[in-house]
């Protein structure tokens, strides 16, 4: 049936059409909510016993896919499909408003509020933000809450790039010159 194009099995629900009748089923747990396979780390639930794999590779840090061109390995086949468009240069995802193109998803997503009026605001301050996420940058000032880690000496820091700054100390790496 894959060759010929045929789908009998049709979805109650929604009326899509599978070739396959394990596909349809895979399908209708979307419909009921039905999600069987739980996490033995976290107890997640998913849909399908794959999904489930992908998941618990996260708690265990397994990586079976590895990238042909730079030999990186990740721990689903989604992540390295993404992860190959930095090697083509391929953006498919693209701003219906400024055209700008993304190499992901959330990427886009995250751009299209920059088109909107929507801002952040801070609870402790007047200070408002375009994205979530300089809210959220923002806010560790106020709370000092610092979750960036040296893995060489355990200092922390509150943001990434000042964890980058402090490492240079220990790798003596100096990215400017006189």
């Amino acid at each position: 049936r894959i060759h010929t194009g045929e789908k009998p099995f049709e979805c109650e629900f929604c009326k899509a059409k599978f070739s396959v009748n394990s596909a349809l089923t895979r399908h209708i747990k979307i419909h009921t909510g039905e999600k069987p396979f739980e996490c033995e780390f976290c107890k997640a639930k998913f849909r399908d016993r794959s999904h489930l794999k992908d998941h618990e590779r996260k708690h265990t840090g397994e990586k079976l896919y590895e990238c042909d061109i730079c030999l990186t390995k990740f721990s689903t086949r989604f992540i390295l499909k993404n992860h190959k468009r930095i090697h083509t240069g391929e953006k498919p995802f693209e701003c219906e408003f400024c055209k700008a193109t993304f190499r992901v998803k959330p990427n886009l997503n995250r751009h299209l509020k920059t088109h909107s009026n929507e801002k952040f605001k801070c609870q402790f301050c007047e200070s408002e933000f375009p994205q979530e996420a300089s809210l959220t940058a923002h806010i560790r000032i106020h709370t000092g809450k610092k979750e960036f880690e040296c893995e060489f000496c355990k200092a922390r820091f509150t943001d990434r790039s000042a964890k980058r700054r402090h490492l240079r100390i220990h790798t003596g790496e100096k990215p400017f010159e006189c």
